[in-house]
């Protein structure tokens, strides 16, 4: 599998496990399988769901900054890679 990287964790929610990415190239969907790593963290995922400002979305692209549920432990500028298949 190919990955394409799109941006960078800028927050971590524990409590919920939601991230927030800056996304700094390319764009990301709902359906979009991504891959978060950093020193401690790697995981790929499915999005099921994200959100920009707290309102829904189907899409973000570069230069917004989008947050999603996340399913293990996220850190601040860990790398985020949208997976291409």
């Amino acid at each position: 599998m190919a990955e394409v990287e799109l941006g960078r964790v800028i927050r971590y929610f524990s409590k919920i496990s939601v991230a927030a990415i800056e996304i700094t190239q390319d764009s990301l969907s709902m359906g979009d399988t991504v891959h978060v790593k950093g020193h401690t963290s790697d995981f790929t995922q499915k999005i099921d769901s994200m959100q920009i400002d707290g309102q829904p979305v189907e899409e973000a692209t570069a230069g917004q900054s989008v947050a999603f549920k996340v399913l293990a432990h996220a850190r601040e500028h860990d790398v985020v890679y949208k997976v291409i298949t």
